[in-house]
């Protein structure tokens, strides 16, 4: 059973996340030759003051 986990920022729509689920299930399946219905993806939401990038939090670069 393959489990991907994703961390992504906060602030994308659900049908985004769902698309996300649905391709990164799809290239799994394809790369590894496993059954679709045996991948499990998990999503992790991160707010943006916890993402820093060059000793700032994303939120307060903006981004």
């Amino acid at each position: 059973m393959p489990v991907a986990q994703i961390n992504i920022l906060e602030g994308r729509s659900d049908e985004q996340k769902e698309m996300l689920i649905r391709e990164v299930t799809d290239a799994i399946a394809r790369s590894l030759g496993a059954p679709a219905e045996s991948v499990r993806i998990i999503i992790t939401e991160m707010p943006k003051q916890h993402f820093g990038i060059g000793g700032q939090s994303v939120k307060k670069l903006g981004r």
